[in-house]
């Protein structure tokens, strides 16, 4: 695994697809420690990625550093970018997805639904149409809920699913998710610096078909 950033409070890594981001076997924690060269390095999840996606993570290094990410992610301080590509085209250059969504946890799938009840959640994320090719869309998305499965739930209920989906689309697309964590951004839990993390995804189809790189 790619470590992008480490410092005695905060650890920045590229999280593999098919990776898990918790302290399971073989998920994120686990790898950083490998990439770290310490089995027994204090390595600690702060937010997630699905398993299916990849990019930018921060990891915590200790207790107090995980403690106050946890209160810049509650508190809304905490910015998560994400690029996607989706097939057919939003309406405008830009816009606001809001829904209800109910997270189905005997199915592992997330629904959309009309009103409110026990368990559901209000999702909200702002996208940018970044690119069109092929009848698919580059888009940059902006969450401002994290809800499981969120993303890909709001567009596929669209019927714009994500390149690459298999849970929310039948379609065969015959590749990864196009669905990749491009920026992160937080204060620093020890020195209060505004940190910034960018990366594009990786050259490979369905994003190598749009040409000039270009993140949200």
């Amino acid at each position: 695994m790619e470590l992008v950033y480490v410092d005695d409070a905060v650890l920045v890594c590229v999280k593999p697809a098919g990776a898990v981001s918790t302290d399971n076997p073989g998920g994120v924690p686990e790898l950083a420690r490998k990439a770290l060269g310490d089995a027994k390095a204090d390595v600690r999840t702060v937010h997630r990625l699905d398993q299916v996606v990849s990019g930018l993570m921060v990891l915590a290094r200790n207790a107090k550093a995980a403690s106050e990410l946890s209160r810049q992610i509650r508190e809304d301080q905490f910015e998560k970018e994400y690029l996607a590509v989706i097939h057919g085209s939003p309406e405008g250059q830009q816009g606001t997805l809001r829904d209800l969504l109910l997270r189905d946890k005997a199915r592992r799938t997330t629904l959309v639904v009309q009103q409110g009840a026990k368990g559901v959640q209000e999702a909200v994320l702002d996208y940018r149409v970044l690119g069109r090719a092929e009848d698919m869309t580059k888009v940059g998305i902006h969450l401002h809920t994290g809800r499981t499965h969120q993303i890909r739930v709001q567009f596929s209920s669209r019927g714009m699913p994500l390149v690459g989906e298999r849970k929310y689309s039948t379609r065969e697309d015959g590749c990864s998710i196009a669905l990749w964590s491009c920026r992160l951004g937080f204060d620093h839990p020890v020195t209060g610096q505004r940190m910034l993390f960018e990366m594009e995804p990786p050259e490979q189809y369905p994003w190598t078909l749009f040409g000039k790189k270009e993140l949200p």
